[in-house]
C-alpha cells in the first residue's frame, strides 16, 4: 500500500479514485494534480513507481490542505462562529441544520429521533384528572 498525506491508498484502485480517499481531494483536485506530476489517471495505485508516488506527494502537500491540517482549520472556523455569537455558531452549537433547510418536517439525523411533546401516558392522565379532597377546616 501507498501512503500519501498519512493515508494508505488501496492497491487495486485506479489512482485518480484512489487520490478521493484523502480528506480534502475530490474529484475536482485529483486530475489537476495527476496532470503536474505527468501520470495516467487510469494507472493502477500499485503499477505507480516511486518516483511517481513521490511528485504526487510532493504536489499534495505544498498546494493542497489535506487531512488533519484541514480538520483542524473547519474546527477552529466553527469554534469562532461560535465563540462570536452569530446565527451560525448558534446553529452549530445546538446542533441543527446550519445553512438554512426546514426543520420543522425534516432534519431528524441533525435533530436525532423524536421526542413526543403534549402525549401522557394512562397512569398520569389517571393522576392529573381524579380531583384531590378539599380541605375543611
Amino acid at each position: 500500500m501507498s501512503r500519501i498525506a498519512g493515508r494508505d491508498l488501496p492497491n487495486e484502485k485506479r489512482i485518480d479514485i484512489a487520490l478521493t480517499y484523502i480528506y480534502g481531494l475530490g474529484r475536482n483536485n485529483v486530475y489537476p494534480i495527476l496532470k503536474k506530476a505527468a501520470v495516467t489517471e487510469s494507472k493502477r495505485v500499485k503499477d505507480l513507481t516511486e518516483a511517481e508516488l513521490g511528485r504526487i506527494q510532493k504536489i499534495v502537500e505544498n498546494d493542497y490542505k489535506v487531512e488533519g491540517d484541514l480538520r483542524t482549520e473547519l474546527a477552529e472556523s466553527i469554534k469562532r462562529l461560535r465563540e462570536i455569537g452569530s446565527y451560525r455558531g448558534i446553529r452549530h452549537a445546538r446542533n441543527l441544520p446550519v445553512r438554512g433547510q426546514r426543520t420543522r418536517s425534516n432534519a431528524r439525523t441533525k435533530r436525532g429521533s423524536r421526542k413526543t411533546v403534549g402525549a401522557l401516558k394512562k397512569e398520569t392522565r389517571a393522576k392529573l384528572e381524579t380531583p384531590t379532597p378539599a380541605k375543611t377546616t
